[in-house]
């Protein structure tokens, strides 16, 4: 897998024409896309035609982070597999074994499925809020990435300070789709646990999540070429 394909560009946006001249610009420079909660409630499955007619040579990560009954999400995902066909799909980890397996069970051939373990916008204090009493974050995301694993998906999507913990529990194979990651100079935004793209793939990230970096530039087609040179050159 080279480079290119390793960073999928984030369109969370809320503005179509946008998303469509950013997956026409950025695309063809990463060679991956992801659409997210924000874009697909704002315009639907049309929007996804949308983006996938701009760059159709570029592969598509759906991250919705489906969490329901097992038949639920099931049927979620073969619906979004069989009218997109995307690289990867996901689900929250949270969801549990019985719902996991079904997903897994609902995908297409060619999309793989990733759990989402904890969002990297929670740090420790705000893990313990919602539940997880006794828990560090790490301690919490290896035991998802386990449950995900023993359920039969490809990977999770973590944050890069958990790869290396990540890698020795779940193994060389296991996909790690990183987001929170940002370039030298890169404002942090809502992220807490976030790292820098070639530490993040040195450390055994398979994927990495970038927007705003990429995005939010005046040339995100520069902005994109830049990450990937940073990367080649490291």
């Amino acid at each position: 897998m080279t480079s290119e394909s390793r960073i999928f560009c984030a369109l969370d946006t809320d503005n179509l024409e946008r998303a469509k001249d950013l997956a026409a610009r950025v695309g063809p420079v990463t060679g991956a896309l992801k659409v997210g909660m924000e874009f697909v409630n704002s315009f639907g499955p049309q929007g996804i035609e949308a983006v996938q007619e701009a760059c159709p040579e570029a592969a598509l990560f759906i991250d919705l982070k489906f969490h329901d009954i097992p038949n639920t999400v099931a049927g979620a995902v073969r619906s979004v597999c069989a009218r997109f066909a995307p690289a990867y799909l996901n689900v929250h980890a949270a969801g549990g074994a019985e719902m996991m397996r079904a997903a897994k069970d609902a995908c297409a051939p060619g999309t793989k499925l990733l759990a989402v373990t904890i969002l990297t916008s929670l740090d420790h204090a705000q893990l313990r809020a919602v539940g997880y009493e006794g828990q560090t974050v790490a301690d919490s995301v290896k035991r998802l990435a386990r449950l995900t694993k023993e359920s039969g998906l490809d990977g999770v999507v973590c944050s890069a300070l958990e790869i290396a913990l990540l890698r020795e529990s779940c193994g060389p194979d296991f996909e790690l789709m990183v987001p929170g990651i940002r370039p030298a100079g890169a404002d942090k935004g809502d992220q807490k646990r976030v790292m820098g793209p070639s530490e993040a793939l040195a450390a055994g990230a398979t994927h990495l999540v970038i927007g705003r970096p990429i995005t939010q530039a005046p040339d995100p087609a520069a902005a994109a070429r830049a990450i990937l040179d940073e990367i080649a050159s490291s």
